[in-house]
């Protein structure tokens, strides 16, 4: 009886030793594909970061990192670039083209437009004033205008400001330090010249007013085709400006401040 009793608890020792055994190995290979489906998920989700970095990192005109909005300075002045309120748009616009076509079309000279609109409203203001008393009808309100010197100050501040801006620039230009900028100003300086032998200053100010409120919106409308073709040709500027500095400018001797500076 005792072996017959030894010869059954072994078999169930046994028995019991390979449940344990297979339940081991079971969780081992739950546990691996466990750890083998989250690396799978780890990389997808990084490839999915990867490519949402990519997206993110898209070219812009200017190197912009902001909306158009922001980059026109925000608020008001930007709303009326990028006709966000198309009355006021489009009366801007339309004053700025009557001045025009006054001054340039029809010769109009500015001192003599200020005299005759100055001649016919104080004519107006006098006659009312005196004649309120015949055609029954109270005088006319005249306001008093009394003009605060803060805006002119921060006006003149900021002008200032800008100018000592300007000619640190034009003593860092002339002085030799950077070619490439000097290149880019005379360049400019040259076009410029051009611009104004065959227009006058009020057409060119009003050209550039014109394309003040129709290039920004038009950028901002279609800036997703016109950024990849201004990346294309800033790549292209770019191989032609280094074949330029390669032949042209590393041969040109630097300036003594630049030498002095290194």
């Amino acid at each position: 009886m005792a072996e017959e009793s030894e010869h059954t608890a072994a078999p169930a020792t046994g028995e019991s030793l390979l449940d344990k055994i297979a339940e081991k190995l079971h969780g081992h290979g739950h546990d691996s594909s466990s750890s083998s489906d989250s690396d799978s998920d780890n990389k997808e989700s990084s490839s999915i970061n990867d490519t949402s970095s990519i997206k993110d990192k898209v070219f812009r005109l200017f190197g912009r990192e902001k909306p158009v909005h922001s980059v026109l300075g925000g608020g008001k002045p930007a709303d009326v670039l990028l006709w966000r309120n198309k009355k006021i748009s489009a009366s801007v616009l339309a004053v700025a083209t009557a001045v025009w076509i006054f001054f340039e079309l029809l010769e109009y000279h500015l001192l003599t437009l200020v005299g005759h609109i100055l001649i016919l409203l104080l004519a107006v203001l006098f006659l009312w004033s005196n004649a309120h008393t015949f055609i029954h009808k109270a005088p006319p309100r005249i306001p008093v205008v009394h003009l605060s010197e803060e805006p002119f100050l921060q006006f003149a501040s900021a002008l200032t400001i800008e100018l000592n801006r300007g000619f640190a620039a034009l003593h860092a230009i002339g002085s030799g330090r950077d070619l490439k900028t000097f290149l880019i100003v005379i360049v400019s300086t040259w076009i410029l010249s051009i611009v104004g032998s065959w227009v006058n200053f009020l057409t060119l100010f009003y050209i550039v007013f014109v394309l003040l409120h129709t290039v920004p919106v038009i950028y901002d409308k279609y800036e997703d085709k016109i950024d990849p073709l201004a990346e294309k040709g800033l790549i292209e500027f770019k191989k032609q400006y280094a074949v330029f500095d390669e032949k042209v400018l590393s041969k040109i001797p630097k300036g003594p401040l630049k030498g002095k500076l290194a």
